[in-house]
């Protein structure tokens, strides 16, 4: 049976997992891999390769990394599929119809809950017990293609985004494999249950203890850390509160929070220093106050 062919367009970390398991399988054969130019990255901003970029070359598959996809497409391409995974530009519908069977999305929610360019962070925020990832059909309005696969995952009391995005990219992986190797069997999202993720911003991070209890500040460092990292002002110093927990560790220093309810900050970090445990931290504010 001749492979299908894929134009696969990605870009983060997310996507790889995705653009491996079809290079593995010798069902497909990718035509051209589509991902965003290069950034600059890290405090000295240094010109940096999308992770998808730097899978593709290593494997001498031609790259192409235009500003605006839409307008520099290459329509020649016929491919039986064209499958985008964490890519970053929005694509038009002369670019959807460009596959002879269908163009899909892998993304990191059980659509229609969390529809958007957040899905991860979001269900750690709003305290979900389970998630997955979906293949879908992509039209044009936002994530509300009809779905050709799940599969879902429980989200552990102590999660984090870094952890359920990698375990989130190995399952979408699979199933988007599994998936297009069958026929597929369109079923449209349900528009009554639909929810909404916007795309982060860094003032998303920001936590007053005095209005917001310990479990949703908790739910913020897990959900937020790395990017856009939470901060909070603590005993008149703004601290990025980079572990957090609900019970004393050790090592770690109580903050007073709304409701009376308290988080222990297990590892934090001033602006411009380094991370330290709060005891660490604690004690260096004491010697500098002379206590």
């Amino acid at each position: 049976m001749k492979p299908f062919s894929v134009v696969f367009l990605g870009t983060s970390p997310f996507a790889v997992p995705s653009l491996q398991a079809l290079l593995d399988d010798p069902q497909f054969k990718i035509r051209s891999v589509w991902t965003q130019p290069d950034r600059p990255a890290g405090r000295k901003q240094v010109l940096t390769p999308p992770p998808v970029k730097t899978l593709a070359q290593m494997l001498k598959i031609p790259v192409s990394q235009p500003e605006d996809i839409n307008a520099e497409f290459n329509f020649d391409l016929k491919p039986d599929f064209l499958v985008v995974v964490s890519y970053g530009q929005i694509l038009s519908d002369k670019i959807l119809n460009v596959p002879s069977i269908a163009p899909v999305n892998v993304h990191a929610s059980l659509l229609p809950h969390w529809r958007g360019a957040s899905p991860l962070q979001h269900a750690i925020l709003a305290g979900d017990t389970e998630t997955g990832v979906t293949v879908q059909k992509i039209v044009q309005e936002l994530d509300a293609g009809p779905v050709l696969g799940q599969t879902k995952t429980m989200i552990e009391p102590r999660e984090t985004t870094p952890s359920l995005h990698d375990r989130l990219a190995v399952m979408g992986a699979t199933l988007l494999t599994e998936t297009l190797k069958n026929p597929l069997h369109p079923v449209e999202q349900d528009a009554k249950n639909v929810t909404l993720c916007k795309k982060l911003k860094r003032e998303d991070g920001d936590v007053d203890a005095a209005n917001i209890d310990a479990t949703e500040i908790d739910r913020k460092v897990r959900a937020l850390t790395p990017w856009p990292g939470v901060r909070a002002t603590v005993q008149g110093v703004s601290l990025k509160l980079l572990e957090t927990s609900l019970e004393a560790k050790k090592g770690s220093i109580p903050l007073v929070c709304a409701g009376g309810t308290t988080l222990h900050l297990v590892s934090v970090q001033e602006a411009g220093g380094k991370p330290m445990s709060g005891d660490e931290w604690q004690r260096g504010r004491n010697e500098k106050s002379g206590r």
